[in-house]
């Protein structure tokens, strides 16, 4: 049996340029052994579980929808509001909730302290190919996974469905 304890898993933490999006976050699953660089199943685990802090004022990343990763959300503290299809969802201590891919989302902290979170999100990469991708809607970019980790940040054009290919 593999065990780890939040106080000791290091946390880290991502933020943009220009401080609209912030995050902390414990990742549960790579203290447990995972090897995020691995693409053998064996090594990668089916899920992967986090435990995620985002400060006051802050989102956690721009809307967005993922291609083929599901995410499963237990809130432990603070408020929140999520932005789906639908409008804007307040949440908070105990609230659960669960996006399937190509299901646009957006938390945000709605209160005067941190929103605290676990999510669980499943492992679509698998083999040699990349099971993931991400489409941000706001903007009409693309994240690409390029390898088993990096991203690739893309952002094309409208055009004809045969451009190109005659």
């Amino acid at each position: 049996m593999r065990k780890a304890n939040l106080k000791d898993i290091l946390e880290q933490g991502r933020k943009s340029p220009k401080g609209k999006f912030g995050r902390a976050s414990k990742n549960i699953s790579i203290a447990l052994g995972r090897e995020p660089k691995s693409l053998d199943l064996s090594k990668r685990h089916p899920f992967d579980l986090a435990l995620v802090r985002i400060p006051k004022g802050k989102s956690l990343c721009p809307y967005h929808a993922h291609a083929a990763e599901s995410e499963l959300y237990l809130v432990v503290s603070g408020r929140g509001s999520v932005r789906d299809k639908d409008g804007i969802t307040e949440v908070g201590p105990g609230d659960a909730f669960f996006f399937q891919p190509g299901e646009a989302h957006q938390l945000t902290n709605a209160g005067d302290e941190d929103f605290v979170y676990y999510v669980i999100a499943d492992n679509p990469r698998s083999g040699g190919a990349t099971g993931d991708s991400c489409y941000y809607p706001d903007s009409g970019k693309w994240a690409v996974t390029t390898d088993s980790v990096e991203e690739l940040i893309v952002k094309g054009m409208e055009t004809d469905y045969y451009d190109g290919e005659e």
